[in-house]
């Protein structure tokens, strides 16, 4: 199975340690942390985006359509942090919050929609964050056929 391909470049192995290690080119990063993990990185990126656009949202919507995908975005680094740290104990248990970050990554792409559709992001904005959502949701569902 090729999955440098589904890592965008990066390439997991189980060390005798048990840990995992990302590979890039010639460097080697052992993964350690959720932070190592570069779906987390992306994920937290667009959500820092995304909260601070957020907020120059119409006051009627700070409780409703802003409020929400500032949630959406956030619940999955949350669910890679707490899945991560759960993985030690059950693999099992990785997997499902793994299937909890998807759901939220392709939720986030309808309430783009919405943002978009309401003039309350330009189109290139929408285009940018829909086609991050799109890599990081392929990225999960990478991790989630790979991880053993």
């Amino acid at each position: 199975m090729n999955l440098r391909r589904k890592f965008n470049g990066a390439k997991h192995g189980t060390e005798a340690t048990g840990y995992r290690r990302q590979t890039t080119g010639d460097r080697r990063q052992m993964i350690t942390s959720f932070e190592d993990l570069e779906v987390f990185q992306r994920a937290y990126k667009v959500s820092l985006e995304i909260h601070t656009t957020s907020m120059e949202f119409p006051q009627r919507e700070q409780y409703g359509l802003a409020d929400q995908i500032r949630r959406a975005s956030k619940s999955i680094c949350a669910n890679l942090a707490e899945g991560y740290a759960k993985q030690h104990h059950s693999k099992a248990e990785f997997k499902r919050y793994l299937i909890m970050a998807i759901g939220s990554s392709d939720e986030m792409r309808v309430w783009l929609r919405y943002c978009l559709d309401l003039s309350y992001i330009t189109e290139a904005t929408w285009k940018k964050w829909r086609d991050e959502y799109h890599e990081i949701s392929k990225m999960l569902q990478g991790m989630y056929r790979s991880w053993k």
